[in-house]
């Protein structure tokens, strides 16, 4: 129980700094953002709890797949709060859209013999 206390707290600290440096430095801010710590921390916790090196693969592959979909969200959202669409209205839109894309990026995978 300890262990998990400490992972959720790890992680949270690390969520809590980039947002604590992207109010003083958006830019910044999103360049920590944008490094794949919380995957790195995941293939932590995953190597430390397992010591599966196929399962931690599987997940590192996986991981590249699924970040694809997720980019169009950081153009769209901006764009729309830019053309005046409400904050939660605009980040609902972004989510669901990056959820559509994520079914699509499934089944195109699917198509190449990628299973996610």
């Amino acid at each position: 129980m300890v262990y998990a206390i400490l992972k959720a707290l790890l992680s949270g600290a690390l969520i809590l700094a980039i947002s604590e440096i992207a109010k003083r430095n958006p830019a910044f801010g999103a360049l920590v953002a944008s490094l794949p710590l919380i995957s790195i921390l995941a293939i932590l916790w995953l190597w430390n709890d397992t010591g599966d090196v196929n399962r931690i693969a599987d997940h590192a592959e996986a991981t590249f797949w699924y970040v694809l979909p997720s980019l169009p969200m950081f153009l769209v959202f901006p764009m729309l709060l830019r053309h005046g669409t409400e904050f939660w209205v605009a980040l609902l839109a972004a989510m669901v859209l990056t959820f559509l894309l994520y079914l699509v990026a499934v089944g195109i995978a699917a198509r190449f013999g990628v299973r996610l």
